[in-house]
């Protein structure tokens, strides 16, 4: 049985897809391939572009925000 996410799990689960998409979608594309070979996730795009600016800029920023676990 699956277990649900409290509001804090989905939030951060939510970050780190649209942090997923951004890398994605910013990748510059291969020099002598299709410029259009980038994939990345539609149904994603259309909810990002829905979000509010303040709602998508607090979720690009919450990765930063994170510690990192490297040092």
């Amino acid at each position: 049985m699956a277990r649900k996410l409290n509001h804090d799990q989905k939030r951060a689960l939510r970050a780190a897809s649209v942090a997923r998409f951004v890398q994605q979608y910013a990748r510059k594309s291969q020099k002598g391939v299709e410029p259009n070979d980038r994939r990345y996730d539609r149904d994603l795009e259309a909810t990002i572009r829905k979000l509010p600016p303040e709602e998508l800029d607090r979720l690009i920023r919450e990765d930063e925000d994170a510690p990192d676990s490297d040092n």
